[in-house]
């Protein structure tokens, strides 16, 4: 199937700049990055002798917005870029990078100019900590965004009319080849018992997708004279905030308490089933979500894949999964499995969607790209 082909178009509320963009989405394949392009689109009369520029931001924010007071800024610029798109710097055919810019700048005319910008490699994932059920405003989240404007200069102030704010992410999906499936083992002895109590846990493969079932093979042979009262299985997320406090959360994002017991000299093998879903766990805070644009809905956070050499100090949130089986014997014995929980890389559909309002994204179906035009096109709902 080929690509589906999206065009996202912003406008500033003067009209002086506007976006366009083919994606929102960027995919970090570990050794590289996905770069971010599109087209700057300007009003020479509206700009009246002004600049135009645009800049790509990596910011991580630890706190709400209204608690920047007192001069303390609950936010840290983790990356920042900027391009004079207007006047031109550079020739156009030396600053066009796609062929979808190529198409947009010729359906657009002479005032579209490209942008291109390349991530480098030691940025985080999009990613943030899930505020409680009361919490109000941003909380703990790395966000991207590519921001256009108009003004006299790069370090002169910024009219909001002037400023257009598109968020996109920067995400991870699963690599092609998976490690080996996890598995292993302990063995506990017990005063006053002649024999030790085994317990051996093992998964099928090392990566999930997220939705995707977890089987948990949990075998026990209790030679000793304990009595196993219970067994719990469950999926750890564990999120470190690297960044600032190198804090970590961990949450049981699914969890099994089965009532199972082993009575002493008895054995047990059995597969526990867990399925980590956020639908399960949405009132709960702290837990890590993969970051998400505006209307849309998330997933728990994928795991993150560190390419090697890389600063963790500057990743932001790092998040990790793990499966957890527990053997109640009045204390606890117990291992542990780690596994990636992440998304297959996508196969797109073929539908081709413009964005057109000038101050929200919306979506039209159309059946070729640039059937209608994009300076006049039929709105869509919502």
């Amino acid at each position: 199937m080929s690509p589906k082909n999206v065009i996202f178009k912003k406008m500033a509320k003067d009209k002086s700049v506007g976006v366009y963009m083919a994606k929102r989405d960027f995919v970090d394949r570990v050794d590289s990055v996905e770069p971010v392009d599109g087209v700057i689109l300007v009003d020479p009369e509206v700009l009246k002798g002004k600049k135009a520029f645009v800049q790509l931001s990596c910011t991580f924010r630890y706190g709400r917005e209204d608690m920047d007071v007192m001069g303390i800024a609950f936010r840290r610029e983790i990356y920042i870029a900027i391009r004079q798109v207007y006047p031109p710097i550079q020739d156009r055919e030396q600053s066009t990078h796609t062929k979808m810019q190529g198409k947009l700048l010729r359906k657009l005319g002479d005032n579209a100019f490209p942008f291109f910008f390349e991530f480098p490699d030691n940025l985080p994932c999009s990613v943030g900590l899930q505020p409680g059920p009361n919490d109000s405003g941003k909380q703990c989240v790395v966000e991207f965004e590519v921001k256009a404007f108009s003004a006299e200069s790069q370090e002169a102030k910024v009219r909001k009319r002037s400023t257009v704010h598109l968020m996109i992410r920067k995400l991870q999906y699963a690599p092609e080849n998976s490690g080996t499936a996890p598995s292993v083992k302990t063995s506990r002895e017990f005063v006053m018992s002649d024999k030790p109590l085994h317990l051996e846990a093992s998964l099928d493969k090392e990566i999930y997708y997220h939705g995707e079932p977890i089987n948990v093979c949990v075998n026990v042979t209790n030679s000793s004279n304990k009595n196993v009262k219970n067994i719990i299985v469950s999926v750890d997320q564990v999120a470190t905030v690297v960044l600032y406090s190198n804090d970590s959360y961990v949450r049981a994002v699914a969890l099994e308490e089965s009532g199972d017991a082993v009575a002493a000299g008895a054995s047990l093998k059995k597969v526990y089933t867990l399925t980590p879903l956020l639908v399960c766990n949405r009132e709960r805070r702290g837990i890590a979500l993969d970051g998400k644009l505006k209307h849309e809905d998330t997933n728990l956070a994928s795991s993150s894949i560190v390419k090697e050499g890389v600063l963790k100090e500057v990743l932001g949130i790092l998040v990790s999964y793990r499966v957890m089986v527990k053997l109640i014997i009045g204390g606890e014995v117990g291992v542990e499995l780690p596994l990636k929980l992440m998304h297959p890389k996508p196969d797109l559909g073929t539908n081709i969607f413009i964005s057109i309002c000038s101050h929200e994204l919306h979506e039209l179906n159309i059946s070729e790209v640039f059937k209608a035009s994009l300076h006049s096109p039929k709105v869509a709902n919502p």
